[in-house]
């Protein structure tokens, strides 16, 4: 049925088509109208390509000393337990904040994580407890120094060469979702 409409409406198109038509002349039609389809398809098939090369994680915006960043946040067990394990790079202004259920003293390593970080932790206020720098792949646990509420990660040399340190207070924080 839908062969004969598009052959009705080629008839239209062009007037010299007159009489019965075989099952030839509708598959040649169908074809025709998947070929058409294909450029459609394969936009769409790019378009998911590229979505999916793009990180799951939502992102939200933070401030430090007028430094602005897209952070990713770990506020679930899994994407805590996740965190930038498995990944090459790290965009220049971005990182991943965790979010944990209650201030306490929190550690971070590096197992499975091939990029170089700096962790700044930070307490229920906003304000960086301290900052430690972690080796790609390093087991090391990296405490933090006081009662952390969340724990920034950024590409390794990212607050120091921003002159961040200890003290100085994130902005944004409370527009984060809270621990799942």
């Amino acid at each position: 049925m839908a062969g004969r409409n598009a052959l009705r409406a080629v008839k239209l198109a062009v007037p010299n088509l007159d009489g019965p038509v075989s099952r030839f002349e509708i598959t040649m039609i169908d074809s025709l109208r998947f070929l058409l389809r294909a450029p459609v398809l394969t936009l769409l098939l790019m378009a998911c390509t590229f979505t999916a090369g793009a990180d799951p994680l939502l992102t939200f915006p933070l401030r430090i000393k007028g430094h602005d960043i897209r952070a990713e946040i770990a506020n679930t067990p899994e994407s805590m337990r996740k965190g930038l394990m498995f990944r090459d790079r790290l965009a220049e202004d971005s990182g991943m904040i965790f979010i944990y259920p209650k201030p306490k003293i929190q550690a971070m390593w590096m197992k499975n994580t091939r990029i170089a970080l700096s962790v700044a932790f930070v307490d229920s206020a906003g304000r960086i407890l301290n900052i430690e720098d972690m080796e790609p792949l390093s087991e090391r646990a990296h405490n933090s120094k006081g009662a952390a509420a969340y724990a920034l990660e950024m590409n390794r040399g990212w607050f120091s060469k921003r002159g961040i340190g200890q003290g100085d207070r994130i902005e944004g924080l409370e527009r984060l979702p809270r621990q799942k």
